[in-house]
């Protein structure tokens, strides 16, 4: 018996795939493409929200072949700062020096489209990071793992031993909060 409705998932990020495993949810990839900038004025609240309908809504009805469609969001933030993917190792350095012995947010929002109707829940998260030194931010980055990651880290990754605590989701801050999505993928199969 199958607890959650089988979907398609508007992601190609292998760690939302692994997540939903975890949960025993029953999936098709199919990878959308969307302009993923910031409007004028727009929170990361709001911004991490609108993504995360915008992939859930991008998959053509004919290919979702009437399964729900979950699309999912996270951001970074830091003083208000969006920590996005790093240029480079200077602005890798920058990012995880400001965020060495401080706390900052990682917003996830998760959205499910199905029969032209949309759910949608926000996770918010705190993550503190111990002190970092030069030393050991330039022998992270020289490991390859902080160059592909939004805030140049990954919580499952290496940048673990980073970690102080953490106030939240852990599966929030991997990129899919499994409590909210669990939740949504109830509510539309009882609909």
């Amino acid at each position: 018996m199958n607890k959650y409705p089988e979907i398609i998932l508007a992601s190609a990020s292998p760690r939302r795939a692994e997540l939903l495993d975890q949960i025993g949810v029953k999936y098709a990839i199919h990878a959308v493409d969307i302009d993923e900038s910031s409007l004028a004025n727009e929170t990361p609240e709001a911004l991490v929200q609108r993504l995360a309908i915008e992939k859930s809504q991008a998959v053509p009805a004919h290919l979702s072949n009437g399964l729900a469609v979950l699309g999912s969001d996270t951001l970074g933030v830091l003083n208000n700062e969006l920590l996005i993917k790093p240029r480079d190792f200077e602005h890798a350095h920058q990012m995880l020096s400001s965020m060495s012995g401080n706390w900052h947010e990682i917003l996830s929002a998760v959205a499910v489209s199905y029969n032209d109707q949309t759910l949608l829940c926000l996770n918010k998260n705190r993550v503190l990071f111990r002190q970092l030194s030069l030393a050991e931010i330039k022998e992270y980055w020289e490991t390859g793992e902080p160059q592909d990651k939004a805030g140049a880290y990954a919580v499952q990754g290496l940048a673990a031993a980073f970690i102080e605590r953490i106030e939240g989701s852990y599966s929030g801050i991997m990129g899919l909060p499994l409590f909210e999505t669990a939740d949504l993928l109830e509510k539309i199969k009882t609909k």
